[in-house]
């Protein structure tokens, strides 16, 4: 195989590897890159494909939905047949045991950091459970997630807010590969509290008291020092008091795809008004607000509600590096606040 060609395949492998086990849209996969690469090759691929993919460790220990899988196996079948006469024993042995598996109420999406570590989430496997859409993980959280890694210095060793931090992922990614002090993650849905609670256990990090408790976030984790000390804080914008507020005391703070109707926003500029004037050394205080622009004059409510609030703002430059798969066809964007 010619070099070029050996990099080609990995480039391959790991584009299929990245999007299985983040449970990405089977449709993403680049299946016409796959069916060109068969035509040239046996079936060593599809077997180098099902390792990175059905039967990764990452995956066996945490699976994706079944009918994901079974999906998935679907399509790969079709493409080995489309190309080669004699079947592969080994996909159809996959496909048999996930048609023979339940569906869970929770699947999991496996994502992959620069580090060669990963961030593992429990998700429900309907998009709105509970009530909520809390429950899985949104692109803004995967785009604010990768400038955060490409910015780490935003982080260390300083104490990190996350509003309406959902499944986790962010925070999660910001605390293996940032170092910061402290991070509190918060959310006001009881459901996505328990769900995110279970995500930080399940990626190693001990869960300290309540957050919104006086004074509990200023040291170190006492179980691993290089660890942030993680809390979770259940936060309802609406209700949440000023003591509340003023015992979180965050060097920054930052929030993903929570700009998705006019009375969020209304309450999320409030709680941010409430934040400022908590600052005990008045300090500027800086958050980082991520969302995909689905409806321009949703954005356009959110500045006017800043501005009206004496909240001044910036667009924070698009960051280079894509580490994670999420739809190409999303426009995201970032706001810096100086509160």
């Amino acid at each position: 195989m010619a070099p070029e060609e050996g990099t080609e395949t990995s480039r391959l492998l790991r584009n299929f590897e990245r999007r299985f086990l983040a449970a990405r849209a089977v449709c993403s996969f680049p299946w016409q890159s796959l069916e060109e690469k068969l035509r040239d090759s046996g079936s060593e691929l599809l077997l180098d494909i099902l390792q990175k993919t059905v039967k990764h460790p990452l995956c066996v220990k945490h699976p994706p939905s079944v009918k994901y899988a079974r999906c998935f196996l679907s399509k790969l079948i079709r493409k080995h047949e489309a190309v080669h006469q004699e079947p592969l024993d080994e996909l159809y042995e996959a496909l048999a045991e996930v048609l023979t598996a339940e569906e869970p109420a929770q699947c999991h999406r496996t994502y992959l950091l620069p580090s060669g570590n990963s961030v593992t989430l429990s998700e429900s496997t309907a998009i709105i459970s509970h009530g909520t859409t809390g429950l899985v993980t949104w692109n803004a959280a995967l785009y604010l997630a990768e400038w955060a890694l490409e910015n780490p210095a935003a982080f260390t060793h300083r104490t990190v807010l996350e509003l309406g931090s959902g499944a986790g992922l962010t925070g999660l990614a910001i605390c293996k590969m940032c170092h910061p002090r402290a991070y509190i993650f918060s959310d006001c849905h009881s459901h996505v509290l328990q769900q995110l609670r279970g995500n930080i256990l399940l990626n190693g990090f001990s869960l300290e008291s309540d957050a919104t408790t006086p004074a509990q976030h200023t040291g170190h984790n006492t179980h691993n020092s290089e660890s942030p000390m993680v809390t979770v804080a259940q936060l309802d914008w609406d209700v949440v008091t000023a003591p509340q507020l003023a015992a979180l005391q965050p060097d920054i703070i930052l929030a993903a795809d929570v700009l998705y109707c006019p009375e969020i926003i209304l309450s999320l500029v409030r709680v941010l008004q409430r934040l400022s004037a908590c600052q005990k050394d008045r300090r500027v205080l800086d958050a980082y607000i991520a969302f995909t622009i689905r409806n321009p004059e949703t954005c356009q409510l959110f500045t006017t509600e800043l501005g009206q609030a004496g909240i001044s703002w910036e667009a924070v430059p698009r960051h280079n590096q894509k580490l994670f798969p999420y739809e190409e066809h999303s426009e995201m964007a970032i706001l810096k606040l100086m509160l």
